[in-house]
Formats: C-alpha cells, structure tokens, sequence
C-alpha cells in the first residue's frame, strides 16, 4: 500500500513537472516572439511605409498618365480652337507660318489643317499671307491669296544653320514659335506693309494632332479637323524639257531610309530596273536645307537629273510639277511621296524601318481612299535585301 501511494504521488509530481515544463516553455516563447517583434519592428514599419509610398506614387502616376492622355488632349485641342478663333475674329491678316520643318508633315498634316481651319472659321483666302519655302505657292491655292517666299527673306545658309540649331535643342517639328520664325514673320511683314498681323502657327497644329500620333486620339479625330483636297498641278514636261512620259523618283537618306552601302546598291538597281522600262528623272538637288540627304545617281542610261534646274527658291515647286507629269512617283517613304497620289500619280514608296511612319501610313491610306487619290503601295527594301541575298547564297 505504502508502494502504490509512493507511486500515486511520483507520477503526479511528475505531471506537475511536465505542466509546468510546458508553462515555462510556452513563456519562452512568448519573450522570444516579443523579442523578435521588438527587434524586427523597425523595418516592418519601414516596409509598411514603403508599400505606403509605393501605393501613392503608383496613384500618382495613374493620375498623371490619365491627365497626359486623357485630360491634356483635350485641353490642348480647347486651347488651339481659342487660338484659331481669337486670331480669325479680329479682321487682321493672318499669317500662316513660317514653315520651316519638314516636307511631309506640311503636305500630310498642315496643308489639311489649314484648309478644315479657314472652312471651320469663315477666314477668306484673302486675309491669309503664306509664308513657306522652296516655291510652294501652289500648294497654299485656295488657302492663302498671298505667298511669301522665305528665301526672299534669308539666304538658305542662315536658314539651314537656324534649322539645325533648332534640331539640336530637340525642337525639330516647331513646337513653338522660335525667334528665328519670329523674325521671319516680321520680315514679311515689313515687306508686304503690313502694320498689325494675327499668327497661326505650325505648333497649334503639332499641339492638336500630337495626341493622335500617341496614339491617344482616334483616326476620326484627325478627320474631323483636316481637309485633304488639293488643288490640281499642271506638269513641267515642256519646261524642262523632259521626256513625254518618265517615272520621277526621289529617294534620300533618313530614319526610314538611312543611307548605307546596301541600301544604296539596292537602290541604284532599283533605279536601273525601271530605267530599262521608261526614262527616269531624278529630283535630287545639290544642297540640303536639313538632316535629309538625296541619292545621286550619276552615270545610269536612261536617267536624266534635275539638279542644274533645282535652285532653293523654287525646287519644291519645280518637283511638284515634274511629279504631276509623271506616270509613276517611286521614292523614300515620306516627303514628297505623300504629296504624289493627290496629285494624281502612282506612287511605289520605299523604307527600311517604319517605326516612325506607323501614324503617317495610317493616315496616308486612309485619306487616299477618301479623296480617290491615286494608287499608293510601299517596298520594304529590307524584303528585298533578304531575297537578294538567299539568290546570291543560292548561286
């Protein structure tokens, strides 16, 4: 009996041993969690703070992307539509320009600007002054009764050295008014008399369509505000002397053609091939007025150059007229080759890398099948690069 009680009470000391095993344990690891809490808690509370600042910066930027391009759109297209009506409502004349840029973005985007505009807001062709370059007096018909010639005003080197100036500065498609275009303006001014003069400016059209080549309005939206019919241009066979029928071709050097050694015999036998079927005449000139460069090609039978007929002054219009004689216009993708199908041409336009011509090509398309613009198609000449070379592995 004395042996059974001893072991009763053993064994419950023992359960009293093991409770309080547990007890201790489990308050062990209370401390050490407390611990751990103590010394993790700083960076927690950094983390939340972090995760905190992350939240709001992501909802800032959400906001900041939405007023881009959602809210600044509109805005922009607010602010130039005042813009445009203060200028046309106040019976001055108005002066549209200087176009200093390029050529593609003024037969693609302003030339129809301008005609929705004077339409939009009753401005008669004859309180418009156009103040352009190279003898585009043609392709303002119907804009402007008056056109000034900016080389008139400046020698093409001060305006070439201007223009790189302003591409150095990040400024290439006109943004705003630069002193160069302002003294451009006063200089028309002066020499046509007049004392007071409204302005519209290339950037209020590079404010309003720059939305649209973001991707962030619709086609409709550009359509809404441009008209693209243009006045037709009698052809310069009989004054220069050109075959009765030729292709005219220009092909220069720029981010959808860049210039290289391949590109440039791809080219030349491009050129060749099309000689063989039908004279060719070249619209390159001796001198650049920006960063394009145009293709020479000497030395090719059946091609006849333009170059002793081209001065500044006039070569743009010279060119319009040789392409409107023409029965096909092949040249680089852009420039030019945007003008050649309105005038009633057959165009084949070439480049190598279309990442900057997807808005144009889109816009360029669809305004054709608009307006029934003559055929446009394109080359990829990188296509053509690749044949060549599995013929030349092949053989």
């Amino acid at each position: 009996a004395l042996m059974n009680l001893a072991g009763v009470r053993l064994r419950r000391l023992q359960r009293h041993g093991r409770a309080f095993a547990r007890v201790v344990e489990r308050a062990g690891r209370k401390a050490r969690h407390s611990a751990e809490v103590v010394r993790t808690a700083p960076a927690i509370a950094r983390a939340q703070m972090h995760r905190g600042h992350a939240a709001v910066d992501r909802a800032g930027k959400r906001v900041a992307r939405f007023d881009d391009h959602v809210v600044r759109p509109y805005r922009s297209e607010r602010s130039v539509k005042q813009l445009l009506g203060r200028a046309a409502s106040r019976q001055r004349t108005v002066i549209v320009g200087p176009w200093t840029s390029e050529v593609g973005y003024e037969v693609l985007y302003w030339l129809p600007f301008l005609r929705w505009a004077i339409d939009r807001y009753a401005l008669g062709p004859e309180r418009v002054v156009a103040l352009s370059r190279g003898g585009t007096a043609a392709w303002y018909e119907g804009i402007a009764r008056t056109y000034v010639e900016i080389f008139d005003l400046v020698e093409p080197a001060e305006f070439a050295a201007h223009t790189t100036a302003r591409r150095e500065q990040g400024d290439q498609k006109q943004l705003t008014p630069s002193n160069f275009d302002r003294e451009l303006i006063a200089r028309a001014t002066r020499r046509l008399g007049i004392e007071a003069a409204a302005v519209w400016h290339p950037g209020l059209m590079y404010q309003l369509f720059r939305s649209f080549w973001y991707g962030d309005r619709s086609r409709h939206f550009l359509f809404r505000h441009t008209d693209f019919r243009y006045p037709q241009t009698a052809g310069a066979a009989e004054e220069l002397s050109l075959p009765g029928e030729y292709v005219a071709m220009k092909f220069y050097s720029g981010p959808a053609l860049p210039e290289t050694e391949m590109n440039r015999a791809l080219v030349r036998d491009l050129v060749e091939r099309v000689s063989l079927r039908m004279p060719v005449v070249m619209l390159d000139t001796a001198w650049s007025t920006d960063e394009h460069r145009d293709y020479g090609f000497d030395g090719i039978a059946g091609v006849t150059t333009l170059r002793p007929a081209l001065d500044p002054k006039t070569n743009l219009g010279v060119q319009t007229r040789v392409i409107a004689g023409a029965r096909q216009f092949i040249g680089t993708c852009g420039g030019l080759a945007w003008l050649a199908p309105f005038l009633g041409v057959d165009t084949l336009a070439v480049y190598e890398d279309d990442r900057y011509l997807t808005a144009h090509l889109y816009t360029a398309r669809y305004a054709y099948r608009r307006t029934g613009a003559a055929r446009f198609s394109t080359l990829n000449i990188s296509a053509l690069r690749d044949v060549t070379t599995a013929l030349v592995r092949a053989s």
